[in-house]
């Protein structure tokens, strides 16, 4: 069934448990995620990465992302993550997506806060939920930006200059009225190359400032311990893409590696083999967010 990001992760906030967002830049991903969600009985929220566009539309994927959750067992939401465009957003809101996240954390906090709230106020108009980034995530100079690429291996001093700041994040929130805040506190979009040293008391400092669900962003990578000591301080929602994407290469590579020289392979073999073990990585994921 199809919901809003809003009643999900207010419901996960009231119970101490986080709801698994994963993008789905293909079918074989949107089966897998809902499998998992389903034979686990949890909710579960369908993501499409504006850094996506590059591998499927939004106009292409959305309908099918909101066919599955209108007709899955579970709870399910259907979010647009990380649109820096104003128009695709939009276009996002006009397609039935229940939630969308508008990140502009890489802009001056005043263009944050006010290119946000334009978009709060329209969102909420239709009654779709908005999810915000203040704070800076760390991108992995492997597998990074959802999973594709990236810049560089970002260094990991002067955290406290990217770190999110609690009052600013008070502030943020009561002038921009977001339903849920993504805050920096350390981890890493893509594989990690490195320890991350993540900051988990900062997330109940922020909490002490306001009371809204919060979301991890480069959730892929992260122990179990730290998973249940972030939602126990507050984290409501946690992202996740990579390691998913990273076993149904493997599943694939496996095939291939033991296909005899000269022997067929085909497609739909690789298609089965990717969405079972995106399902099961899925599910290995949801059973930790889950838990309280």
């Amino acid at each position: 069934m199809l919901v809003t990001l809003s009643e999900m992760l207010n419901e996960a906030k009231k119970n101490r448990y986080a709801v698994g967002a994963f993008n789905v830049p293909n079918l074989e991903a949107v089966r897998a995620v809902i499998g998992a969600a389903e034979e686990l009985g949890s909710p579960v929220i369908l993501q499409h990465a504006e850094v996506h566009e590059n591998l499927i539309s939004l106009k292409e994927i959305g309908p099918v992302m909101l066919d599955y959750a209108r007709n899955a067992t579970v709870p399910v939401g259907v979010h647009l993550d990380h649109g820096a465009s104003f128009d695709l957003c939009v276009e996002a809101i006009r397609l039935g997506f229940t939630s969308i996240m508008y990140d502009a954390s890489s802009k001056a906090f005043e263009d944050n806060v006010r290119e946000t709230a334009e978009l709060v106020k329209i969102a909420h108009a239709v009654g779709v939920s908005v999810e915000a980034e203040l704070g800076h995530i760390f991108t992995s100079a492997i597998g990074g930006g959802e999973g594709r690429g990236s810049d560089s291996d970002e260094d990991y001093d002067n955290l406290d200059d990217i770190y999110t700041d609690p009052d600013l994040a008070k502030e943020f929130v009561e002038r921009t009225n977001v339903d849920c805040l993504a805050i920096g506190f350390g981890t890493v979009h893509g594989l990690y190359l490195k320890k991350p040293k993540l900051d988990l008391d900062r997330i109940t400092a922020i909490k002490k400032k306001i009371d809204v669900p919060f979301v991890m962003h480069g959730g892929s990578g992260v122990s179990d311990d730290n998973y249940r000591t972030a939602i126990k301080n507050g984290i409501c929602k946690i992202n996740y893409y990579t390691y998913m994407n990273k076993a149904a290469g493997q599943a694939v590579r496996d095939i291939l590696a033991g296909t005899a020289q000269g022997q067929p392979v085909f497609f739909d073999e690789l298609s089965l083999a990717a969405t079972a073990a995106m399902k099961e990585n899925a599910k290995q994921a949801m059973k930790i967010f889950k838990e309280n």
